[in-house]
């Protein structure tokens, strides 16, 4: 397999992208090729207008298995033990994660068998995620000596602290249902009802404003890092800004009159 098979692309017409990791034999992990070519698409999707939701999905028994540990054994061999080479992997991987939360439009994880570690990351960085109820879910570095700290950033944005403790100082897998009763994943759901349930979902918010979400999803996690006095000031004005845009003056205006909303996403 090239590193050009490793992540698939296919835009539908609705303006949803579907991303395919599928490094199957290494069950997808994050090596150097698949990072930056998750880093590539998110970057050319947040910049396309003919995207409108991105889809992230993959082939195979693992979502995603997290870093690459031979590719990362491999770096030892340097003669600063690795230091360097593990620094520029982990800000490879950090920039993947931000680039996901910075992409300007909705990303949507259809998860499938098994996230781990970074996999894990990988699911808790996206907006929304559906998980087959047949997936699970850890950050198993503990069992290696390794704790799951770059992980962890995005566990604990997502999940309670005791919960995102308890899966980072354990190690242990993680149900689908469990990982929805704690809010890792929206959905636990019947795999062959999965795809249809994703991209049902991806379509109802393909069918909003592109200009409303990508404002809504920037402020969204801009806010939740302020105290709550500074957030209300800047989503105040945030408020006051999409106002005076053309889509939210149409939109309110369709509701008014009772017709459909055409959006020139601006």
């Amino acid at each position: 397999m090239t590193t050009s098979d490793i992540l698939l692309r296919d835009l539908d017409v609705n303006g949803i992208l579907r991303l395919t990791l599928n490094d199957v034999a290494r069950r997808n992990a994050l090596s150097e090729a698949m990072l930056a070519k998750l880093r590539g698409a998110f970057d050319d999707a947040g910049s396309d207008p003919s995207v409108r939701v991105v889809v992230l999905a993959a082939n195979g028994p693992a979502f995603c298995a997290g870093h690459d540990l031979k590719e990362m054994t491999a770096g030892r061999s340097q003669e600063d033990g690795g230091k360097a080479y593990f620094a520029y992997v982990m800000g490879m991987c950090a920039g993947v994660m931000q680039g996901i939360v910075n992409c300007p439009k909705p990303v949507i994880a259809e998860v499938t068998g098994v996230a781990t570690a970074a996999g894990c990351q990988l699911v808790a960085s996206c907006d929304v995620a559906l998980a087959a109820d047949t997936a699970q879910f850890s950050t198993p570095g503990v069992h290696i000596g390794l704790f799951c700290s770059t992980p962890m950033v995005a566990l604990s944005r997502n999940i309670a602290d005791k919960h995102a403790m308890e899966m980072l100082l354990t190690g242990d897998m993680t149900s689908a249902a469990r990982a929805a009763e704690i809010g890792l994943v929206n959905y636990a759901i019947a795999p062959e009802t999965l795809h249809k349930s994703t991209m049902d979902m991806a379509r109802k918010i393909a069918s909003k404003s592109s200009m409303t979400l990508a404002t809504g999803k920037r402020a969204y996690y801009a806010q939740r890092e302020m105290t709550l006095s500074d957030a209300y000031d800047y989503a105040s004005g945030v408020m006051v800004d999409n106002m005076l845009a053309h889509d939210a003056e149409e939109g309110i205006g369709a509701f008014i009159e009772k017709r459909i909303p055409q959006w020139e996403d601006a």
